[in-house]
């Protein structure tokens, strides 16, 4: 098989949306798992310690979170269908993409610390705003001279209007005499 078919098939498994999920983030992964001829659900809440690929139809993610006084970790590829939902609960700042530092630490010296974030448009891939171009109402020209004859009769307009001679005389306004 050739590159561009292998692709195209990658392509062709890929989740349409994706939660953007970064290293450092706590989040709470929900997988079906199959019992018999049963399938129920089940979370697992950690810290994305890890990603890998994020572009390629084999994106994964390794979360760790310690039960017990025990470290587990568990790898989730992003566009299997087993897993049903990611979603993001914590951003934490982090500079490094493999957070592999935290298995030796515990206690407070394994916290990171948390950012702000909008959790709402973070978990809602498909709703999150699309970015708005912004074009800005550009005014017809109008030649200098007309500029300056607009100018003046605004200001003309200022002379002889009574509020703003007063206000000229007198700037802290009509409740303190102009000394």
């Amino acid at each position: 098989m050739s590159f561009i078919s292998l692709k195209k098939i990658g392509d062709a498994q890929k989740k349409a949306a994706v939660v953007d999920v970064r290293s450092g983030d706590t989040v709470r992964v929900t997988q079906k798992i199959k019992e018999g001829e049963k399938f129920r659900s089940q979370v697992f809440e950690g810290v994305v310690i890890r990603t890998d690929r994020k572009d390629s139809h084999t994106a994964r993610i390794t979360v760790r979170k310690v039960t017990s006084g025990v470290g587990v970790e568990k790898s989730f590829l992003i566009h299997n269908p087993l897993v049903e939902k990611i979603e993001i609960v914590h951003r934490a700042k982090v500079r490094r993409k493999n957070l592999s530092f935290l298995r030796e630490r515990s206690g407070k010296s394994a916290r990171l610390a948390n950012k702000a974030f909008d959790r709402n448009a973070v978990n809602n891939p498909e709703v999150a705003p699309v970015e708005e171009t912004l074009v800005e109402e550009v005014a017809p020209e109008v030649p200098a001279e007309e500029k300056t004859k607009q100018t003046e009769a605004v200001l003309k307009a200022e002379s002889q209007d009574s509020e703003t001679q007063a206000e000229k005389e007198n700037p802290k306004g009509s409740a303190e005499p102009a000394e």
